[in-house]
């Protein structure tokens, strides 16, 4: 609400919105049949320390605390460590363990996952172990939590059949023999759909014609500065 904070969003049915709803849709599916399914986000179930004992577990805060906790009101940075933490593949102790194949018998299948607030309860009571399992939906709903819990206009974006191009060409290769038999030598994929996350914030560093809508993905694609 306030105009000079970085995170100020001038506009009062976004901030309703991208901070202060706590339910929403999540859109999944198919491009031919895409599914609505309703999510808890919750943000203001007694999370807080939650939330901030998220970022005290991060890599970043553990390699050099008091740079990281200098930088805490920068809303680009938070939203990297947030990004990082909320999947656990990183052995960081992050919020969830992503599972897309197999079997999910022993753990909860991500389908079943309706709300942020249970998630992040369990990873609390499980002594700060990921959660099994999450899918990209999943990590998007508990990323909106913590971060609009933390201040931070956040929203979801849905995408049907998303590219993921894998050597940055920015096409998806598909590749032959003189036959036309198809070969699968391509690591470039398409998905049925992708979820993830936008916030909303000014970028100094970019200029102001990048202020507004910024691209967060908490989902473990490809590796991050290592």
């Amino acid at each position: 609400w306030f105009s000079g904070d970085d995170v100020y969003m001038s506009n009062e049915n976004e901030r309703q919105e991208y901070v202060l709803n706590e339910n929403g849709i999540i859109f999944v599916g198919n491009a031919r049949y895409i599914e609505a399914r309703g999510w808890y986000y919750g943000q203001f179930q007694d999370l807080l320390n939650i939330c901030l004992t998220m970022l005290d577990l991060s890599l970043y805060y553990r390699q050099d605390p008091a740079m990281d906790v200098s930088r805490r009101g920068d809303p680009k940075y938070v939203g990297r460590v947030i990004s990082s933490m909320i999947n656990g593949n990183d052995n960081d102790n992050g919020v969830l363990l992503g599972k897309w194949q197999g079997s999910f018998h022993s753990h909860e299948n991500p389908s079943r996952w309706d709300g942020s607030v249970v998630i992040l309860k369990k990873w609390r009571q499980d002594n700060y172990r990921p959660v099994q399992y999450g899918q990209c939906w999943v990590f998007a709903g508990v990323m909106c939590t913590v971060l609009r819990c933390l201040g931070i206009p956040t929203r979801l974006v849905s995408n049907f059949n998303s590219a993921h191009d894998v050597d940055r060409n920015l096409s998806i290769d598909k590749y032959y023999d003189s036959s036309g038999r198809s070969l699968n030598i391509s690591k470039d994929s398409t998905w049925d759909y992708h979820v993830w996350n936008e916030s909303w914030f000014v970028r100094p560093d970019l200029g102001r014609s990048y202020n507004g809508w910024q691209v967060l993905d908490a989902t473990p694609q490809e590796q991050s500065r290592g």
